[in-house]
């Protein structure tokens, strides 16, 4: 094949991982390191009464467009109530519903939520609002603020701000005193804003929300100015007119509507009660991919069972392994026995650690290439003799094993996590090589197979990187394809530029 098809199909590899990748990182906001665990908010709304005798049923205004926040889930708490949610012109509705009861009652409705930035409001543009009937005088002193207010703005923003500051002027004009001097509390004076901003003829409607903090027993909603410009919706603090929402300010609900509504019950008390937890950043990315409908979770090693995740999370550190073996062979030039045996041997380094792991592999090395020099003489044909070194291999396994146990050394019980027929097939290239080429080249392969499985053992074992693939098994891709790469390769390898050291100086 061309070098063309070689690249192109490596850069197809490379754009299909990294794809993968940064949809997952990016819109489905999996982690990049590992143990990462987020902030979440759980918002519990209480709602007591004393039911009448008969049927009840209570409405609450409940999230639904939340700029900077996403919900995580939402449940709710009640004893024998059927539950429903239901979209109404502010937003959406939870409903409770019982046949008979009376007496004190008391439900809940929980929603956990958690930040993200890129979570903005899609509202469609809403059509002008008519103007509202205002009876004299007040007609004509709202007419006369909106005229005014006009001439010193240029858009619905600067409009918003300058009427923000003529109504909290310390010293209003008479028209301000007269619409605003019995407001009675915070979410009418947003109210009286809203019309004399429906009169100007911009859309504008009340929100009520709540600033998340730590820990918060009883939170009272607090009320701010909505108001669309012809093509976003903006907000306003509606007594200092500075524009733009709190930090961690959650809009509730919408519009006029009152917050709870109870039919066939009488003293409600509606209470806000705020708690904030931490959870795995995984999980949460798991739930927003769920609900988003995406498949790659569905289809994701997170949907396996936990076994079945831990044994992958081993597995899919051996093309990492395989990246290191072949770029410490072709472009350093290593010299090791067999083609993935190094890797095998790093994954025994992981149960055994790399210390004591070198030193039984290079013990059972050492023991097993005495014995097949041994069975050298018998003569035995090329099964017969891998068989026997096979078995010769688990003896001396077993006997490291108790013996280390006897003399109080725990971590020789771990040899027999070495896979045996790569130590046996190890032993048999290494007294192949010994007869052939002399006991230099064999020890130096020897030696070069330790090393590369230290380096192999390195890098697998790296936690961070362990996260990231089996996270984003996708960039296995990107291996795949740097391996492409490489082993088009065919110059010149680190260690031969001793041999051809004198070339150099002519």
């Amino acid at each position: 094949m061309t070098k063309q098809y070689v690249y192109l199909l490596a850069a197809f590899l490379t754009a299909i991982g990294l794809g993968i990748f940064f949809y997952k990182w990016q819109e489905l906001g999996f982690p990049l390191v590992e143990d990462q665990h987020t902030p979440v908010w759980t918002i519990e709304t209480s709602i007591k009464f004393d039911a009448r005798p008969g049927s009840i049923k209570a409405n609450l205004q409940i999230p639904t467009l939340t700029p900077g926040f996403n919900m995580l889930r939402e449940y709710n708490v009640s004893k024998g109530y059927g539950f429903s949610l239901n979209y109404v012109s502010g937003g959406r509705e939870a409903q409770w519903a019982l046949r008979r009861t009376s007496g004190p009652q008391t439900i809940y409705y929980r929603r956990v939520v958690y930040e993200d930035a890129a979570s903005e409001q899609s509202d469609t543009t809403p059509p002008f609002p008519p103007p509202p009937v205002i009876n004299e005088p007040l007609k004509t002193a709202v007419d006369v603020i909106v005229t005014d207010v006009r001439e010193h703005s240029a858009d619905t923003a600067s409009f918003t701000s300058e009427l923000l500051r003529r109504v909290n002027d310390p010293s209003p004009d008479p028209n301000i005193e007269l619409l605003f001097s019995d407001a009675r509390d915070p979410a009418d004076f947003v109210d009286r804003l809203t019309t004399i901003l429906a009169f100007a003829r911009i859309p504008a409607r009340m929100i009520r929300g709540i600033v998340l903090q730590d820990q918060q027993r009883r939170v009272d909603p607090l009320p701010w100015l909505e108001v669309h410009d012809g093509d976003r919706w903006i907000y306003f603090n509606p007594i200092t007119g500075e524009e733009g929402l709190p930090d961690r300010y959650l809009i509730w609900w919408r519009g006029n509507q009152p917050l709870v509504s109870v039919t066939g019950g009488r003293n409600v008390e509606v209470n806000f009660a705020v708690q904030k937890n931490f959870v795995d950043s995984v999980s949460i990315a798991e739930e927003r991919a769920q609900i988003e409908g995406s498949a790659l979770v569905e289809f994701s090693l997170f949907s396996l069972p936990i076994q079945t995740q831990a044994v992958y999370g081993v597995l899919l550190m051996i093309p990492i392994g395989a990246l290191i073996m072949v770029f410490m062979r072709n472009f350093v030039g290593i010299d090791a026995f067999g083609t993935f045996m190094p890797v095998l041997i790093a994954l025994s380094f992981r149960e055994t650690q790399l210390l004591w792991g070198a030193i039984l592999f290079t013990l059972l090395v050492t023991l097993g290439l005495s014995i097949r020099f041994l069975l050298e003489r018998l003569r035995l044909l090329l099964v017969p003799r891998l068989s026997a070194v096979l078995i010769v291999v688990v003896l001396l396994m077993m006997i490291i094993s108790v013996v280390s146990h006897k003399l109080g050394i725990e971590t020789g019980l771990s040899v027999a996590l070495f896979p045996m027929v790569i130590i046996a097939m190890t032993i048999e290239r290494m007294s192949i090589v010994w007869e052939e080429r002399g006991a230099v080249d064999a020890m130096r392969a020897a030696a070069g197979s330790l090393l590369l499985a230290v380096v192999a053992y390195l890098a697998m074992g790296m936690p961070w990187l362990e996260h990231l693939v089996f996270t984003f098994p996708e960039l296995l891709l990107v291996v795949l394809a740097i391996v492409i790469l490489m082993g088009r390769y065919s110059g010149y390898r680190l260690t031969e530029l001793a041999r051809f050291r004198s070339l150099a100086g002519d």
